[in-house]
């Protein structure tokens, strides 16, 4: 289902726990990481979209979370013509999108990343706020930025700011596992370095290292 000029309508997700870190998602056999999104179906409303594709991607319910808020209008983003299918070119440019603010209620093992045949993602972290858009695909950097920035009107922080806000982890331990179990990411050393709107891309050394950690996890799991 494409509009007038050629834009899929889709919903995007941010999701946040009690200290307001954002829920972290690492693509299926990729060293991308991402929010979780999805289409709109016909006769859905956005929110309808958002709660299916919130089941489908990370095994979380209506009752799991609540709504803190929501992008006013539409964020687009244009897909590479290497990225579009063949049959669609000339016709589908890319992405319109609403984005929802999410807290969720619910415990991190109630997440189940293999609730379908075909999963979007085998790894899950909790991640600062200002999320580093060094490792989010580059035609998608902008929205995300865009979204981060709007949406972070709904948040309200502890007295002193944002603070060192701790990063936490959840991966895979085995390919077929139902549920995303695993022992907890990189907790030692260094404090994660403050954020803000204006530093976003100071946070990437930070996802390298936990991307590294992931991998020797995977890697530990398997033998």
């Amino acid at each position: 289902m494409l509009d007038r000029e050629g834009f899929r309508p889709n919903v995007g997700i941010i999701l946040l726990n009690a200290n307001n870190e954002v829920w972290w998602g690492k693509r299926v056999r990729e060293h991308s990481w991402q929010f979780p999104q999805g289409g709109i179906k016909y006769g859905e409303t956005p929110e309808q979209a958002m709660y299916r594709e919130l089941e489908e991607e990370i095994g979380l319910r209506q009752e799991h979370v609540k709504i803190v808020g929501r992008t006013r209008d539409w964020l687009r983003y244009e897909v590479p013509d290497h990225f579009i299918k063949r049959e669609v070119r000339g016709h589908y440019r890319g992405q319109k999108q609403i984005w929802f603010l999410l807290r969720m209620v619910a415990r991190d093992n109630d997440v189940n990343l293999r609730l379908t045949d075909h999963p979007e993602f085998d790894a899950w972290r909790w991640h600062d706020y200002w999320v580093p858009l060094d490792v989010v695909i580059e035609f998608k950097r902008d929205v995300y930025q865009r979204a981060l920035q709007e949406l972070s009107r709904f948040l309200t922080w502890p007295a002193g700011g944002q603070g060192e806000r701790r990063h936490s982890s959840r991966y895979l331990r085995q390919p077929h596992a139902s549920r995303s179990q695993g022992q907890p990411g990189n907790q030692q050393g260094k404090p994660a370095p403050n954020a803000s709107s204006k530093a976003v891309v100071a946070a990437s050394k930070a996802i390298a290292d936990a991307a590294s950690s992931a991998k020797l996890m995977l890697a530990r799991d398997k033998e």
